[in-house]
């Protein structure tokens, strides 16, 4: 895509030469408007299109046809009066119901297209080309390329929770020739020209450069605010719109809305279909009786019974007779059940409403059913699909233990007696909020420990964090990730305190003296890499990288010399993951002045590459962080949700399944698996294997199994309801699954694995797959799989590989389903879903969210009541009300 500043005409031309070539509107290249529709109708569409929805029910079509036919007098026994007043007054019911209950999804469309421009523009009028302003606390509507903000050195925060469920704030940096671009005037004669990859789904990934006074500068996601984003704590910041409307990452994650008709629906239409056609059958009997009784009798009495204008036989005034009893007989098709059950849903709605077990007295906040047209399907859930981050857990991160040189601290020393905090008194910085249970770290640090001062010093400064100063003494991080913000607030209440950044140094206060170093380089993390790195230089001029990463990635990197220490702290790791906490692997390098010179060279020249731009840099990356020295490894907790445990406990009981898909990494989803108690203890061991296909883990399930069941065969004994064999399996199992093993053929990498944990035997490990679930001869074999585990997790899955999860299983299953969401994020998978649940933490819920927002533990009430719980047989039939 190319994009010219402040040259609408200039766009608007590329856009007319796009659309002659590619004879599209919806060309991938061609620029879009802004304007953006979540409601389902408009003033013009409503009456056609809610109708051509309402008449796809058997009865409503079935009475406009007897309308009809009462219109015609030869056979009409009845006036039209008593069946076009019924079916209007039907109509006209449910026409109100979801004209309301699409007002209510259009309401956050006026507050999505409310905000202004520079030039005092609507949202929906901005256009690929122009530079807008936006203000602290304002949602980004288009994807923007940073310009320049109220921030020093270009820089800009921003919460992306609508992206990717995390509510912790980012930085966003402008690049520095546009850094200073901070008056209106400067950016109307701004007229750089970017060139940039065409519109995708890719959340976490940009590239282009911008042209401007004969120079390339190279752009990269660090220099994007893409739409869904809110601005934070900056005054005001400008930026140019590359993509806009359609074309924006946001809405090409999102899915297509489904109109979703329920069971009960789908069973009224087919009992109407069945009383139509027993309706028929009498129709025609009486019909073949009249024309025998005319052949017969009738004939000889056409003097007094003479047959009607246009009848000449008696074959003929049976046919007519046909339609006639088919009208006098219309009562026998209970249209007023339609009404009866939109009366009931609206019950429903405000029922669940009122519920006092679903009422958040924390946030006093109830439940709310943002529909009436889909309750009675809660009862028949058979699968939840949710999200993790701030869905299952708060995204609280506490810092709980760490191993340093071998030594592991964070055990209460004296668990028989209660416990007190370690006091941090000595530090007037220390977050009071923080609390450590182990007084011989604060020992070590005070006692001059070189490791333990090593290890907070790069806790202060490996990572990503602001800090903002309200009252003197008083900090305030503003972290990417929670993670984070734990790992710099337990440095600094040990004494090395993270005090501010520029985009060049960072300056701690270490145990009272304040350091500034300067920074080099930011190795930034991914799901790939799984780490992140800086590069500074102390005062005294040596050069430092620090690492912090996942342990399967860090511990392959390290140098030699470390293989005792990297075997003791092992153990501490995998101590650490059997409580269910996250953990991180810490480490050093020392680099040579002449040997960082020619690599920053290097790092230069690859940040300028045209092509190929990410995998130049990851080479590089990957040469510098090799031959590290250990230092220990953190360990931090996430809070869960209240109840959520339990909530899990007893939906498993009730025979639903539950499958978590989030964009967290790996690691993290599966310790809050043990933490919620979807994942046991048992999965233990861990053992690679070689490269593979789903159909080993399948046979190694079905082996598994028939050790447990003394090898009798399960085709001999399947029941009739299961559709593979492995639904029959003994045993339970947990699937856990990587995003780049979900990709579709022709997705740019296809190299995670899958990962299958069997727990029914302690001694049997977890396996690592080679397998890419989503292609089309490996889904069906995916899906089986999973269907026969207790619990599936998908991680580091991107909105669209959500909605094509669940569209997996509502296609071969053919279940009803739920899901649970709390952003943006979620509604490609909400999209999918015959219902969903939102969560209330959000400023802005999910537009698609039809019962929200509200906590995870109000599914107790909700769903199992009338599902399959163990002690009764599966049925399909309506549950009573939740309440």
């Amino acid at each position: 895509r190319r994009v010219r500043a402040n040259a609408r005409e200039y766009n608007e031309k590329f856009h007319c030469r796009a659309l002659v070539a590619c004879k599209s509107p919806s060309c991938p290249i061609c620029p879009q408007s802004n304007c953006i529709k979540t409601s389902k109708y408009n003033i013009v569409t409503f009456l056609p299109v809610n109708l051509f929805e309402q008449f796809q029910e058997v009865a409503n079509t079935y009475f406009l046809f007897l309308l009809i036919l009462q219109l015609i007098p030869q056979i009409s026994s009845l006036s039209w009066f008593t069946t076009i007043v019924p079916l209007v007054l039907v109509l006209t019911i449910t026409a109100v119901k979801d004209a309301t209950d699409d007002y209510v999804r259009l309401c956050p469309d006026h507050t999505w297209l409310s905000l202004y421009s520079l030039r005092q523009e609507q949202w929906m009028n901005v256009r690929v080309g122009d530079i807008i302003k936006l203000e602290n606390n304002q949602f980004v509507q288009a994807d923007l390329l940073l310009l320049s903000s109220s921030e020093p050195h270009g820089l800009c925060y921003i919460e992306t929770a609508e992206l990717d469920g995390e509510t912790n704030m980012k930085v966003r940096q402008a690049i520095p020739v546009t850094a200073e671009l901070g008056d209106t005037s400067q950016l109307a004669h701004f007229d750089g020209e970017v060139i940039c990859e065409p519109p995708n789904n890719k959340l976490d990934k940009f590239g282009g450069t911008l042209y401007w006074k004969e120079n390339k500068y190279p752009l990269s996601n660090q220099n994007m605010l893409l739409r869904g984003c809110v601005l934070r704590n900056t005054e005001w910041c400008f930026g140019l719109v590359i993509f806009a409307g359609p074309d924006t990452k946001l809405m090409q994650n999102s899915g297509r809305t489904k109109f979703k008709r329920t069971s009960i629906d789908r069973l009224m239409n087919t009992l109407v279909l069945w009383i139509f056609g027993f309706l028929v059958c009498m129709g025609v009997i009486l019909a073949i009786g009249n024309a025998i009784w005319e052949h017969e009798v009738g004939v000889c009495f056409q003097i007094y019974l003479p047959w009607d204008e246009g009848v000449h036989s008696a074959f003929f005034s049976g046919f007519l007779s046909f339609w006639s009893y088919i009208i006098i007989l219309n009562t026998v098709v209970p249209i007023s059940l339609y009404v009866s059950v939109e009366v009931i849903r609206l019950g429903h709605s405000y029922f669940i409403n009122w519920d006092k077990k679903m009422y958040c007295a924390k946030r006093r906040t109830p439940a709310e059913a943002r529909t009436t047209t889909l309750n009675e399907e809660l009862g028949q859930v058979e699968y939840i699909f949710s999200d993790k981050t701030g869905t299952l857990t708060q995204n609280i991160m506490v810092f709980s233990k760490c191993s340093v040189n071998g030594h592991s601290y964070g055990e209460c020393q004296l668990p028989e007696l209660r416990p007190e905090p370690v006091d941090f008194s000595f530090n007037p910085l220390a977050d009071p909020r923080f609390q450590f249970w182990d007084p011989s770290l604060l020992e070590a640090v005070k006692l001059g420990d070189l490791h333990v001062h090593e290890f907070f010093r790069l806790l202060s400064l490996c990572h990503t964090v602001m800090s903002e100063e309200k009252s003197e003494g008083e900090l305030l991080y503003k972290a990417q990730s929670p993670d984070e913000g734990a790992l710099v607030t337990a440095a600094r209440n040990f004494g090395f305190v993270f005090r501010s950044r520029t985009p060049k140094t960072i300056t701690v206060h270490e145990l009272g003296q304040a350091i500034t170093y300067q920074l080099l380089a930011i190795l930034d993390f991914n799901n790939i890499r799984k780490r992140m790195s800086v590069i500074v230089r102390s005062p005294e001029g040596k050069i430092r990288l620090y690492c912090k990463g996942a342990d399967t990635i860090l511990l392959e990197r390290l140098h030699p010399i470390n293989q005792d220490l990297s075997s003791i702290t092992t153990d501490h790791l995998n101590e650490y993951a059997g409580e269910g906490l996250r953990t991180l692997v810490l480490a050093y390098r020392d680099l040579e002045e002449s040997y960082y010179r020619d690599w920053s060279e290097r790092l230069h020249r690859a940040g300028s590459a045209p092509e190929a731009r990410e995998d130049h840099l990851a080479r590089l990356y990957d040469e510098v962080e090799h031959d590290m020295m250990l230092l220990g490894a953190t360990a931090i907790e996430d809070k869960l949700q209240q109840g959520v445990p339990e909530t899990i406990a007893i939906l498993t009981l009730a025979n639903i399944k539950i499958w978590v898909l989030t964009g967290d990494k790996q690691e993290t989803a599966v310790n809050i698996g043990y933490s919620c108690k979807m994942l046991t203890d048992d999965m233990t061991e861990i053992e690679p294997c070689a490269p593979s296909l789903l159909r080993k883990a399948r046979e190694k399930m079905m082996d598994a199994s028939r050790s447990v069941c003394n090898g009798f065969s399960y085709q001999e004994k399947l029941p009739s309801k299961l559709t593979s064999v492995l639904e029959a399996i003994a045993g339970e199992y947990a699937l856990v699954i990587n995003g780049h093993s979900l990709v579709r053929p022709g997705s740019a990498r296809q190299d995670e694995a899958l990962c299958l944990a069997v727990h029914h035997d302690p001694s049997c490990p977890l396996l690592f797959l080679q397998a890419h679930a989503l292609e089309a001869d490996m889904e069906v074999e995916f899906l089986e799989t999973a269907c026969a585990c207790k619990a599936v997790i998908c991680c580091r899955v991107t909105p669209l590989q959500k909605a094509q999860v669940v569209e997996l299983v509502k296609k071969y299953k053919k279940a009803v389903t739920l899901a649970i969401g709390d952003g943006a994020n979620d509604v490609s998978m909400i999209k999918s879903k015959a219902w969903d649940l939102g969560d209330r933490r959000r400023d802005r819920p999910s537009p698609c969210t039809i019962l929200g927002p509200m906590r995870v533990s109000v599914l107790t009430p909700l769903c199992p009541t009338g599902t399959n719980w163990p002690t009764t047989s599966p049925s399909p039939s309506l549950s009573p009300p939740p309440w």
